[in-house]
């Protein structure tokens, strides 16, 4: 797996989500290395190593995109940690899961602070 596009999206999701990246990476290798592999690449390797948005930004696009779609639990809580990684603050991240409600309705901003909120927790040692 030593090719350009793998080693670039592989640095790329170190950069936005710490050991949460490789633990994920590490979890797909028992069901699906190849997987594994197109996730570090597509979405990292090509998509968040274009020079248009900064990391944060798009770190913002994700969080709120996973939000508004909802059922993405796992993902979200990742990406939150991703936001808070690349210098968001936490009162931004609410802000913009409040701005959601408007979009995407109640539900799915009241689940996204649920996530939130679970992140906090757990980097305050409270989980």
């Amino acid at each position: 797996m030593n090719n350009e596009r793998y080693e670039r999206g592989l640095e790329k999701l170190r950069e936005v989500d710490g050991e949460m990246g490789d633990k994920v990476i590490e979890a797909l290798d028992a069901i699906s290395p190849d997987f594994g592999r197109l996730l570090i690449e597509f979405p990292f390797g090509d998509v968040y190593s274009r020079p248009q948005l900064s990391l944060k930004d798009r770190e913002l696009v994700t969080i709120a995109a996973l939000g508004a779609m909802g059922g993405c639990a796992p993902q979200l809580k990742v990406h939150v940690n991703g936001a808070l990684n690349v210098g968001w603050t936490r009162e931004e991240i609410v802000e913009s899961f409040i701005q959601l409600a408007v979009y995407a309705g109640f539900p799915a901003a009241l689940n996204a602070l649920s996530g939130a909120k679970e992140v906090f927790d757990e980097r305050d040692g409270n989980d």
